[in-house]
């Protein structure tokens, strides 16, 4: 949200200017997000981990694997533009529109692998989401709206990116909701705790 330059599916040859500007925001900005994305994992193993004992654990666990892959795939493939993105603005510092458009074109096919990883992580972390929720809800272990609202970024994550593959900004909505999300699961856990009970 807070990125100086919104990098598309593609780089654009005006990118690389753009971030050389705001350099040292790129990069702390981006370290800042794939920390967070790893942190997301640690949360939601942590919460798997809580409901061992806890037949909640029949979808929880399967749903935060497949949420968890979903994650890590996405945090690589944001790893891609962060460091396209800094390299280029870098190495293209200065250099000719044609030095400039010759490295973007070299990074086509590259970036069109990068968006199915995006996507594949979009929509595996999305089912993780939906089975973790239905899990949630099943059993009660939290709130019943923690449980609806995963199945929902769940749901609506997997629409978003197969409905409208190319259109990969739509997605960002479902991002924050998710972060939002983590961040009540963590608030109510820590303050009413868990219910493991059978």
């Amino acid at each position: 949200m807070l990125l100086p330059v919104k990098i598309g599916t593609f780089f654009q040859t005006s990118d690389f200017a753009a971030v050389h500007d705001q350099f040292r925001l790129w990069i702390w900005l981006f370290r800042f997000h794939l920390f967070g994305a790893v942190m997301a994992v640690s949360a939601l193993v942590a919460l798997g981990a809580v409901l061992t004992d806890s037949p909640a654990r029949i979808l929880v666990w399967p749903g935060v694997a497949v949420a968890v892959i979903g994650l890590m795939v996405g945090a690589c493939a944001d790893a891609f533009y962060y460091h396209f993105g800094a390299w280029g603005a870098l190495d293209m510092h200065e250099k000719p529109p044609e030095a400039v458009a010759a490295f973007v074109a070299s990074l086509e096919v590259s970036s069109k692998y990068v968006s199915c990883l995006v996507r594949f992580g979009r929509v595996f972390g999305g089912f993780g989401m939906l089975v973790l929720g239905c899990g949630l809800l099943k059993w009660k272990v939290l709130p019943n709206f923690i449980g609806g609202v995963a199945a929902v970024i769940g749901l609506a994550a997997m629409a978003l990116t197969m409905g409208l593959p190319d259109d990969l900004h739509f997605y960002l909505p479902v991002f924050h909701l998710h972060a939002l999300w983590l961040l009540t699961v963590g608030v109510i856990t820590l303050r009413s705790g868990i219910s493991t009970a059978a």
